[in-house]
């Protein structure tokens, strides 16, 4: 019968018109090869586009959902198992989410004749990048992606008076807010109010408030914690010389402090000098945000001199009014023009009809239905640490060399895709993974344009995929570069000793040195010098392996990129400067610049696809797997994860980075550092 392969979602988003629930429905796309008995259409058997520059010209044909002719035995059992394990779910969600009128509520683009309305965008549980990260994952109607593009397309719906955003207590990421920023400042020049609440504002959130806000609301016990920027790292040297614990690191790069936290009691005045110099850039950065406001001097000063209570930050000129949400709420409609309030992103994006069962069962079974028929551009989010495959103590969910590989080999023969845009927010990770990632990149970037915009950041394995695009895109207060690598290993033996624990080496060859070089990855044996050489060697084989891919990519001479390599990070306004961006922007601006060089109209439509492993993947089951293996699976997941768990939620993807080292790889391409700017 075949083997049925693993799917991917994308979402559909329309440019300049409300979308349909045909085309924010969920694209289940295929990855591998078809069912066997199965004729494939070009492009993923969805749809069938032009030829472009780099495409091939093709047509396609919708065909008739694949029925098999006929089931052995044991596939029919499994599939009416399926059928029954599936029936409670599909009974549980077909009440929950039948049609609950709200009022004042509407959840369609277009007034249809009852006159304005209020757009509104929840932003108080985040804004993902992409839809990745665990078993249970976010709908592609709520990444970054989906919020800019929806911002965008209001800003000319004649039906839509204002917007009212919900903040909540959320910190938002800075490179989002920038461009967020200017996404609702141009709501506001086309006269259309954008009242916002917050329970408590942040550095990014009241640059972003001061920005894109006509008028800016804070609740009365909120608060404005609005402290400036600054950096703490923790150096361990002197916690693992108590403990008796062994470091054997190394790094390739002047400036790539991966280490130190490790080997160091305070930093080098290489690793200071570098991200000394980076927040600087990164706080003129979030400052300009005030001056693009047309603010006063006095509330970029207050801007670093906080906290402050609700009523000295509207004395202060941070914030317009104190008071609940349903006040700004109705200060919003009163502004607009509007009594009717249109969910647009969110929590209160909800159609008020719901799905039907139909509709649930074809999500869940990963039925193929395509969002659009016509050429569009594909934008693939690319979010977390990098390593091989999914698993172990430090995955946190990021990218996955095995599925995001798929998912670019996918785009790359969909000749429905003109053009591609790679939405990168990356600390880096494993370098081979990396460079097997730039690889699909590049023979992608072989058939039709691939554009590259930078969230948070590109460093290190981010920037090493980065480099493969035609185009970079990033913010000001991006993080880009750190082209370095690093790797090492803790050793525990002479803790183990202290502890009454001796470990010996047992070789299996007589000649000299083999129990060092066997025992090279081991954590209780320390390396002897010529395996520390040899591993060095290594690393500076991966670290020229990056500087060619830097110098291919940005046609730069090796020199000026061994210049600006050595592990620095640099701002993404410093990386223009020095040629590792083309042009400051965000997503928006990267998906125009596609659309661009692959000569599409301008209401081509766009789709977000999915770029992890289904869920039998991720449990590292097959289709075939009973109960009792499902449950194992489960319980082997969670404990896989137990590590990553207890760390801090903002600290998890920066431990991810150094996962690969926990499996057994011996060099990064990573961060050296966790940034989280807030």
């Amino acid at each position: 019968m075949g083997r049925r392969e693993p799917r991917r979602r994308a979402l559909a988003l329309p440019p300049h018109r409300g979308p349909s629930r045909h085309e924010l429905g969920l694209r289940r796309a295929r990855s591998g090869p078809p069912h066997r008995g199965r004729k494939r259409a070009r492009g993923g058997g969805r749809q069938a586009g032009g030829g472009s520059a780099r495409g091939r010209a093709g047509a396609g044909k919708r065909r008739a959902p694949h029925r098999h002719d006929g089931f052995t035995g044991g596939s029919m059992m499994r599939r009416f198992y399926r059928a029954v394990c599936l029936l409670p779910l599909v009974a549980a969600l077909s009440f929950s989410c039948k049609g609950r009128p709200r009022s004042g509520s509407s959840s369609g683009s277009g007034g249809g004749g009852l006159g304005k309305s209020v757009a509104e965008f929840d932003l108080s549980s985040g804004v993902p990048e992409s839809v990745g990260g665990g078993l249970f994952q976010p709908p592609a109607s709520r990444t970054y992606v989906a919020l800019a593009r929806a911002v965008e397309r209001i800003a000319t719906d004649p039906d839509v008076g204002g917007a009212f955003v919900k903040l909540g207590g959320a910190s938002l990421d800075w490179a989002q807010t920038e461009e967020l920023g200017a996404l609702f400042e141009k709501l506001k020049k086309n006269g259309k109010p954008v009242v916002c609440h917050a329970h408590a504002l942040s550095n990014s959130s009241a640059a972003f408030a001061l920005r894109a806000c006509s008028r800016t609301w804070l609740s009365p016990a909120g608060e404005a914690s609005t402290v400036g920027i600054a950096a703490q790292i923790m150096y361990m040297r002197g916690l693992f010389d108590k403990l008796k614990v062994g470091v054997d690191f190394l790094h390739v790069g002047k400036f790539k402090s991966g280490v130190e936290p490790f080997t160091r009691e305070g930093p080098s005045e290489p690793a200071r000098e570098s991200l000394t110099e980076t927040l600087r850039a990164i706080r003129e950065g979030w400052l300009e945000q005030v001056n693009k406001a047309g603010k006063p001097d006095s509330v970029r000063v207050a801007l670093e001199q906080g906290p402050w209570s609700p009523n000295d930050a509207k004395a202060q000129g941070l914030i317009d009014s104190v008071g609940f949400e349903s006040d700004a709420l109705t200060e919003a409609k009163k502004l607009a023009g509007a009594e009717r309030v249109n969910g647009q992103y969110g929590s209160t994006s909800k159609s008020g009809k719901g799905l039907d069962i139909a509709e649930i069962v074809r999500v869940i079974a990963g039925s193929d239905q395509s969002p659009t028929s016509r050429p569009h551009i594909a934008v693939l989010p690319a979010s977390g640490s990098i390593s091989m495959e999914a698993g172990g103590a430090l995955d946190s969910g990021g990218i996955t060399a095995r599925a995001i590989n798929k998912t670019i080999r996918r785009l790359k023969n969909d000749d429905s895709i003109k053009a591609v845009v790679l939405r990168i927010d990356s600390p880096g990770g494993s370098a081979l993974a990396s460079d097997l990632i730039w690889h699909e990149l590049r023979e992608l970037g072989k058939k039709k344009p691939l554009v590259v915009s930078v969230g948070g950041m590109a460093a290190s394995g981010g920037y090493y995929m980065a480099c493969a695009a035609d185009k970079i895109y990033a913010e000001p207060t991006s993080i880009v570069g750190s082209i370095g690598v690093f790797g090492g290993k803790i050793v525990l033996s002479s803790a183990l000793e202290e502890l009454g624990v001796h470990t010996e080496t047992f070789p299996a060859s007589p000649d000299p040195g083999a129990g060092a070089r066997a025992a090279a990855e081991s954590p209780f044996s320390t390396w002897d010098d010529a395996t520390r050489e040899k591993v060095r060697t290594g690393m500076q084989s991966v670290y020229d392996l990056f500087l060619s891919r830097v110098v291919d990519g940005r046609k730069m001479p090796r020199e000026k990129v061994e210049e600006i390599a050595q592990g620095r990070i640099w701002s993404g306004k410093q990386g223009l400067e020095r040629g590792l961006v083309d042009q400051l922007g965000g997503v928006t601006d990267a998906i125009r610049q596609a659309r661009k060089l692959a000569e599409l109209p301008e209401d081509a439509p766009v789709t977000v696809e999915g770029d992890q492993d289904n869920l039998l993947e991720m449990l590292l089951v097959g289709e075939d797997a009973n109960e009792e293996q499902v449950k194992q699976a489960l319980a082997a997941y969670q404990a896989r994860s137990i590590v990553i768990r207890e760390l801090p939620p903002a600290l998890r993807r920066y431990a991810s980075a150094l996962g690969p080292l926990a499996s057994g790889e011996r060099v990064v391409a990573a961060l050296p550092f966790g940034i989280e700017l807030e």
